[in-house]
């Protein structure tokens, strides 16, 4: 029996995939071999395949250090990865997904973490997460002005209709929407105390803190395909964690989200009346400072965008010397704060994408 031709692209990827990985992971070629063959055998009596556990978590790794996007991507090898395909319902998801906060969380250690649920079937989702991220701020239409965060409103009214009630602050934690195949999505809050949020002051400019900024402490995209092999994760959350121009030069300063910086440049006296004045660089460089101090105080890990972008030039060179080519997308890797003072700015990448990676996909439906 021979496969037909709509499953030959999956065997190609499959196999693309099983060569790769076992090859890093010092595997015989005779194993990928007899792999490869029980892959086909797989996918000609049931159309696909399933990974086994390490095939799983390498090739999650692999995605990470595949992905054009993410300057921190030296430490691949060190991303955790909670195999979970064995779970059916919304209810058990969403205690594996707060399993997921508290580990990455690591009360402020934070771990690189994925938790990988069941894989797509005949097109079919067994679960999604409608959140962009597990922790995101909601965002209130007010009239002409939003309160909270703007980047949110469309979640933030999505959950109103599902029947949340937030508190109506800047920085109201979203609960998180699941949806089984074939279900309405449902509601679940996250316990307060799993989400640990940094409040944001100055080590010299007085007044910061009564600016009543905050921000939580891990990114976890949740919204992500996962593809190993042909085979697809919609619901794969993960993280690592921020780098501080993140939270300092966009999240907080950006003027369609928190718009901080003619607060902060009224605390530190700048003259806002003239672009000449540079009072936006300056007041961006004070948050971004009062992010890092913020930060190392709450003892919650996080990189400067400096720091960040050597490691990336340590990523390269071991990438280099290990035969794979070094992919990024430019407008993403250089940091929104001095970029020109980091290499990445100075510096060419092919954008090509390369497989296992994470890609977006279509909203839930």
């Amino acid at each position: 029996m021979v496969l037909s031709t709509n499953r030959i692209g999956l065997f190609q990827e499959a196999a693309r995939f099983i060569h790769s990985c076992y090859e890093e992971l010092g595997l015989s070629p005779q194993q990928q071999t007899l792999r490869v063959q029980e892959i086909e055998q797989e996918i000609i009596e049931t159309g696909t395949y399933t990974h086994t556990e390490f095939e799983l978590k390498h090739g999650a790794k692999m995605a990470w250090r595949n992905s054009n996007r993410c300057i921190g991507r030296l430490l691949w090898e060190t991303l955790e990865v909670f195999d979970e395909r064995q779970v059916q319902t919304a209810e058990e998801a969403f205690e594996k997904l707060v399993h997921h906060i508290d580990y990455a969380t690591n009360g402020g250690d934070i771990r690189s973490t994925i938790t990988v649920f069941a894989p797509r079937t005949d097109g079919i989702d067994p679960l999604r997460i409608w959140n962009h991220q597990l922790i995101r701020y909601a965002g209130y239409k007010k009239e002409a002005a939003v309160l909270g965060d703007s980047a949110n409103i469309h979640m933030t009214e999505m959950c109103e209709r599902l029947g949340w009630v937030g508190a109506h602050t800047p920085f109201d934690v979203l609960p998180l929407v699941i949806q089984e195949h074939g279900k309405a999505p449902e509601l679940f809050e996250l316990p307060t105390d799993c989400v640990k949020e940094v409040p944001i002051s100055h080590p010299e400019i007085h007044g910061v803190d009564e600016l009543n900024m905050k921000w939580h402490a891990v990114p976890i995209i949740s919204n992500m395909r996962l593809e190993i092999g042909g085979i697809d994760y919609p619901m794969a959350p993960f993280n690592g964690w921020y780098m501080g121009t993140e939270i300092g030069a966009r999240n907080l300063a950006d003027a369609d989200r928190y718009n901080m910086l003619p607060s902060m440049a009224k605390l530190m006296g700048l003259n806002t009346n003239s672009n000449r004045s540079l009072w936006i660089d300056k007041a961006l460089v004070e948050l971004n400072i009062a992010v890092l101090h913020s930060f190392q105080q709450a003892g919650v890990t996080l990189v400067d965008h400096h720091t960040a972008a050597k490691q990336f030039k340590v990523f390269e060179k071991k990438e280099q010397s290990c035969g794979r080519a070094v992919t990024g997308n430019w407008m993403w890797l250089i940091p929104p704060l001095s970029p020109a003072a980091t290499h990445v700015y100075h510096k060419p990448y092919k954008n090509n994408i390369v497989t296992p990676n994470f890609f977006y996909q279509k909203d839930p439906e």
